[in-house]
């Protein structure tokens, strides 16, 4: 998925460091995306800009798609991430530009890796009376140094390891390793992404890396985690330090873990760029403009999408710590 807004500021990832844990419930804020889905930006906030690698979530849904396009996001350009797409309800058909053809549905991971360069569409499927419901969550992990111009590549995986917990709940582990269970995803820095299953009445406590910080994003349902009573949409920053998380849920709940060692590179982000310095991001956008570098994305019917104008002030890298 892609940041489709004409008018990008440039974002200065990182925030101020907690060495212990924390409750900070983040506001998103309504952002439109295509011709007709409007999602709730999570990440990056003003007030909280990563969790771990994780540097994007936009929340969508549910939304009743019959009577419209559903998504429809055209092919766009991205360096030095991976986009993790993660359905609750519909159908999602990714294409890219090394060739990668999949249509994602709930609780299957649809992995790309950007690396040096590469250029991709979203689209529900045509006609899709068959899954009038879309709801997800689209997220990107920034990529570190080492490994930002890797090779592009997309995995689909149908099939996720699952933690059942006492209490009633049951985790799918969708990038890296929980209370043992390691997805087959690719990533490239020590982090977690996980969908909680809270059954009614679920009163349980989940292990953590105590080096971790973390943070939830509730998808379905009202619970409450560490005590704080979330409602559909919310994330709650939770910080480093815990060794568990205590959940509790009246009635079904879903929620989104993310997690991760602390992300201490310094790095900018604007529109759908990751980079270090202004010359790459500057580079990044004239190769898309000039039809270069970023290969072409075939079968998605229409135009691809413009690059915006770079902003007036510098784009200067930042680290977590403001």
């Amino acid at each position: 998925m892609s940041n489709l807004d004409q008018r990008p500021a440039p974002t200065l990832c990182g925030a101020a460091r907690h060495t212990g844990p924390v409750r900070e419930l983040q506001e998103g804020r309504r952002v439109p995306l295509g011709e007709s889905t409007v999602v709730r930006r999570l990440l990056p906030t003003l007030g909280r800009r990563m969790i771990g690698a994780w540097c994007f979530v936009d929340h969508y849904g549910p939304d009743d798609i019959t009577d419209t396009p559903g998504m429809r996001v055209p092919p766009h350009p991205h360096i030095g991430l991976q986009t993790v797409s993660w359905l609750h309800a519909g159908e999602v058909v990714h294409r890219d530009s090394v060739g990668s053809l999949a249509t994602i549905r709930p609780r299957e991971l649809g992995l790309m890796t950007s690396g040096r360069a590469i250029a991709h569409s979203e689209e529900s499927p045509r006609p899709h009376r068959d899954a009038p419901i879309l709801h997800g969550a689209q997220l990107w992990v920034a990529l570190p140094d080492p490994h930002r111009h890797v090779a592009p590549a997309f995995e689909y995986h149908a099939e996720l390891p699952r933690v059942t917990g006492g209490g009633g709940l049951d985790a799918t582990v969708i990038l890296g390793t929980l209370d043992g269970a390691a997805s087959p995803g690719t990533t490239y820095s020590p982090l977690v992404g996980a969908d909680l299953t809270l059954a009614a009445g679920t009163d349980a406590r989940l292990p953590l890396e105590e080096d971790f910080e973390y943070a939830v994003l509730t998808i379905e349902g009202e619970s409450e985690v560490d005590g704080v009573r979330l409602a559909p949409g919310s994330l709650l920053y939770l910080g480093e330090g815990r060794t568990e998380l205590p959940l509790r849920a009246d009635d079904p709940a879903s929620v989104l873990l993310l997690g991760g060692l602390p992300f201490e590179e310094q790095l900018v982000m604007w529109w759908n760029f990751i980079g270090r310095t202004q010359e790459e991001i500057e580079t990044a956008r004239r190769d898309w403009a000039d039809g270069q570098r970023f290969g072409t994305v075939e079968g998605y019917e229409g135009p691809r999408l413009s690059a915006p104008p770079l902003p007036p002030t510098p784009l200067k890298p930042r680290g977590r710590t403001r």
